[in-house]
C-alpha cells in the first residue's frame, strides 16, 4: 500500500516507544519562528474520485507529445518505443532490482547490464562502458572531472555548441573559473575550438551533432588535442544518429559520453533518462560509476559479476571517482531491450529514416519566405532564422496545434544573437503532413507579425 493508516491507540503505542506524549513533542526543538503560524494554503482535503478529476482537468491543459506536429529535440527526442519495452521492464523481478550487490542472486540483472555495456561500447566504437550514468548531462560532467585524473590539468574548454544545459551542468560541478573556458555560441557552425588548446589543457568537449545540429569534425579536433597532451570528450545527445555516422572513438574520442533517452524511453516529461558513457581500455580505473564482467563460478559455469564499482558507496569517498550514487537501472533496461530488438540493421534503417525526414522538413523549410536554414550539415536537427523575434511565434504556432521546436533565446536568454533562432527536430514519427502543416502555420505566422 502507499498509504499506511494508524489508527490512535497504534500512534499512542508509537509515542511511548519513543517516550514523547504527543506528536508536537518531536517538533519541540524546531524555534518558533521557523514553524508556520497558520494552515498551508492548500485546498482542504476532498475525497479520491473528485482529486482524480481535478487532476484529470489539469492535465487536459496540456498538449501531449503524439497529439499533433512535434518538432522539439534539444536533447530530448520522441521516438516510437515498442510496446514488448514496457511490456518486459515492468516484470517484477526488473521492476522491483536494484544494486546488484549479491552477484549469487543478482544473474539476470547483472547479464542485462553487462548487455548493456557492450551495445555501448560497440554503439561508440569505444573500448570499454560502464552500467550507465543519470543522464547525458551529469555524464559529461562526470567525463570532465575523469579527464582531470588522468591527465592532473585542471583546464577544460567546452565547444560553443554544447547544449547550455550540459554547459551549466559542467558549471556547477568544476565552478566559473578561469579553468573552465566556454566558447561563445555557435549557431552558423563557427567558433573553432582548436586555437584554445594549449599544454595546459585537460580536456577539450564537443558535442557531434551539436546543440544547433551541426556535425563536427572530431577528428580534427582530436589530432589537435592529443599533440597537445589533451584529451577528447565527445558528446552526444541524440544517440540514434550513432546507427548513420561514424563512431566517436574511430575518430579519436578519448571518452565518449551520450543521452541515451531515444531508445527505449520516451519523453517522460524531462526524465527519468539514461546516460551513457564509454571509454579507454587503459582509462578504466577513472571512469565513474560501476562495471559488470563476465567470469565463470567454481563450476566452470558462465557467469557475471560486479568487476569495478569505484564509486563512494563502496571505498573511502576520499578514493572514489564519483559520488553518483547509483545506476539508471531501469532505464537501461529499456534501452538494451529496445536496442536488442533492433538490431543493427534495424539501428541503421531508423538512422535513415531520421535523417531523410529532416531533409524533407529542411527543403520545406526553405520554401517559407523569411526562413534562413543554419546548417549546411546535419543529421535529423536543425536550426532556423526567423526575420522576427522566435519565441512568440513557436508561441502562436502552439497555439494552432503545432510545437514548432525550441527557441534559443529560452536556452541562451542573454544572447541577442540567438532570439530569432528556433531549433527542430524530425524522427521517424514525423510525417508528411506534420511538415506541411509547420511550414503553412509558420509563413501564416510570419505573415501576420509582418502586419
Amino acid at each position: 500500500m502507499r498509504y499506511i493508516p494508524h489508527s490512535d491507540a497504534e500512534r499512542a503505542d508509537m509515542l511511548a516507544v519513543i517516550g514523547a506524549k504527543s506528536a508536537e513533542e518531536l517538533f519541540a526543538k524546531v524555534p518558533a519562528t521557523a514553524l508556520l503560524s497558520e494552515p498551508v494554503d492548500l485546498p482542504p482535503h476532498s475525497p479520491e474520485f473528485l482529486v482524480e478529476r481535478h487532476m484529470q482537468a489539469l492535465a487536459a491543459n496540456s498538449h501531449a507529445a503524439g497529439e499533433g506536429p512535434f518538432f522539439i529535440g534539444a536533447g530530448a527526442y520522441r521516438h516510437h518505443v515498442p510496446a514488448t519495452v514496457d511490456h518486459l521492464i515492468q516484470r517484477s523481478e526488473w521492476l522491483t532490482a536494484y544494486t546488484p550487490y549479491q552477484p549469487e542472486v543478482s544473474q539476470g540483472t547483472l547479464q542485462m547490464l553487462f548487455e548493456f555495456q557492450t551495445q555501448v561500447a560497440q554503439l561508440t566504437g569505444m573500448e570499454v562502458a560502464n552500467a550507465s550514468m543519470y543522464d547525458g548531462s551529469t555524464a559529461t560532467a562526470e567525463a570532465v572531472l575523469m579527464a582531470r585524473r588522468l591527465t592532473r590539468r585542471n583546464r577544460i574548454i567546452l565547444s560553443g555548441g554544447l547544449h547550455p544545459h550540459y554547459r551549466d551542468v559542467v558549471r556547477t560541478y568544476v565552478g566559473h573559473g578561469e579553468e573552465l573556458e566556454c566558447l561563445s555560441a555557435s549557431p552558423e557552425g563557427q567558433g573553432d575550438i582548436l586555437d584554445r588548446i594549449d599544454d595546459q589543457t585537460a580536456a577539450i568537449v564537443i558535442q557531434t551533432p551539436d546543440f544547433y545540429g551541426h556535425l563536427r569534425d572530431v577528428k580534427k579536433a582530436a589530432e589537435a588535442a592529443h599533440a597537445a597532451g589533451a584529451l577528447v570528450i565527445v558528446v552526444v545527445t541524440e544517440v540514434v544518429s550513432l546507427g548513420l555516422l561514424e563512431a566517436p572513438g574511430a575518430l579519436g574520442a578519448d571518452i565518449v559520453v551520450c543521452e541515451g533517452q531515444s531508445i527505449g524511453n520516451a519523453l517522460n516529461f524531462g526524465g527519468p533518462y539514461v546516460g551513457l558513457m564509454a571509454t579507454r581500455q587503459k582509462f578504466v580505473r577513472q571512469m565513474p560509476g560501476r562495471l559488470c564482467g563476465e567470469t565463470v563460478d567454481a563450476d566452470g559455469n558462465r557467469g557475471f559479476v560486479l568487476t569495478l564499482s569505484t564509486r563512494e558507496q563502496h571505498i573511502r569517498r576520499e578514493k572514489a571517482t564519483s559520488n553518483i550514487c547509483t545506476n539508471a537501472g531501469l532505464c537501461a533496461l529499456a534501452f538494451s531491450i529496445h536496442m536488442s530488438l533492433l538490431g543493427e540493421a534495424g539501428l541503421k534503417k531508423l538512422a535513415r529514416l531520421n535523417h531523410a525526414n529532416a531533409v524533407k522538413l529542411a527543403r520545406m523549410l526553405g520554401t517559407v519566405p523569411g526562413v534562413e536554414l543554419l546548417n549546411t550539415s546535419f543529421f535529423n536537427e536543425m536550426t532556423i532564422r526567423l526575420p522576427v523575434p522566435a519565441a512568440p511565434v513557436v508561441e502562436m504556432l502552439a497555439q494552432a496545434g503545432v510545437l514548432a521546436g525550441v527557441p534559443v533565446s529560452r536556452l541562451e536568454p542573454d544572447n541577442p544573437a540567438c532570439a530569432n533562432l528556433i531549433v527542430l527536430a524530425a524522427t521517424e514519427l514525423t510525417t508528411n503532413t506534420d511538415i506541411e502543416m509547420l511550414a503553412d502555420c509558420l509563413t501564416a505566422a510570419l505573415q501576420e507579425d509582418a502586419q
